[in-house]
């Protein structure tokens, strides 16, 4: 196996592109590197990214947005207070992602790209309305993070392209994002549903909302229909019903030893209820700072 430096996406590309055997890129390495120790997967060729100037990079845009590098740790993301107090939900559920150690090297990008149904990061980038820009061989394209899963381990990227940074937008006002999550044990789990949910309010009628469930279905959802349940009410016990009815039914999930088909439909419901609850007072929150 061959492991190389490249200081540029552009070289990283050429050398994905060209290599005679299999590839794979490395932010953090959480995911690649235990699968090779594991003898589930070794590339002829890793290519790891963090000499490229940027990734490492938290920047804030002129729109008041935030472009965040493909290397930056989950670490660091939590230590960000201003990323923090604008996207709450987006940094726990990064911080969710494995152990204390895990966080000094697991970033939001490696989290989707690893193309887990049960990733933790992915639904909340999705309820956030994140966008990565991707490049590759034809040139750069950006693309919305709920296009990049496909399957269980499958991405939408085509050989030689990779994820070169995440961007999230603008927060505005009278808004609030949170996520949570269903694991068998207090921490140290995968989600057997995870639940995130971003919306704004106006006075105290939610006007705009994301909700999105991970580990469900084989890839993780943006569900229209549950945002809808919501849009125009002041989350009532109605406006509850529906969006816990509308995400159970979007649910697409398998029986395994984890949990039933029929459990995680219903623990969708609930988790949906809640999350849309802690997003609303949020929000409510973030209302009041601004008066």
């Amino acid at each position: 196996m061959q492991y190389l430096t490249p200081s540029t996406f552009s070289d990283a590309i050429k050398l994905a592109t060209d290599a005679s055997g299999t590839s794979r890129f490395l932010a953090g390495g959480t995911d690649v590197l235990v699968q090779m120790r594991a003898d589930i997967f070794t590339p002829d060729l890793l290519i790891d990214l963090k000499k490229i100037a940027g990734v490492g990079d938290i920047t804030r845009e002129a729109d008041g947005g935030w472009t965040i590098g493909v290397a930056v740790p989950g670490a660091v993301l939590r230590e960000h207070s201003d990323l923090g107090r604008e996207w709450p939900g987006l940094v726990e559920a990064v911080d969710l992602i494995g152990s204390t150690q895990v966080q000094g090297r697991a970033t939001m990008v490696g989290n989707l790209c690893n193309a887990s149904p049960a990733a933790d990061a992915v639904p909340a980038m999705i309820a956030a309305g994140a966008e990565v820009s991707v490049q590759g061989p034809n040139g750069k394209r950006r693309v919305p993070v709920e296009d990049i899963p496909t399957g269980p381990g499958q991405t939408s990227l085509a050989q030689g392209e990779l994820v070169t940074a995440v961007h999230i937008p603008p927060r505005g006002t009278h808004a609030g994002d949170a996520y949570q999550r269903f694991i068998p044990r207090t921490e140290m789990d995968i989600a057997v549903v995870g639940c995130a949910i971003n919306l704004r309010l106006d006075g105290d009628i939610i006007t705009e909302a994301r909700v999105a469930l991970g580990a469900v279905a084989p890839t993780a959802l943006l569900v229209d229909d549950a945002a809808n349940a919501i849009i125009g009410t002041s989350l009532d016990d109605a406006a509850l019903d529906a969006l816990s009815a509308a995400a159970t039914a979007a649910c697409n999930p398998i029986d395994d030893k984890r949990g039933t088909i029929k459990f995680r439909k219903h623990i969708a419901g609930v988790m949906a209820r809640r999350v849309a609850l802690q997003a609303y007072e949020r929000a409510t929150a973030q209302a009041g700072e601004k008066a």
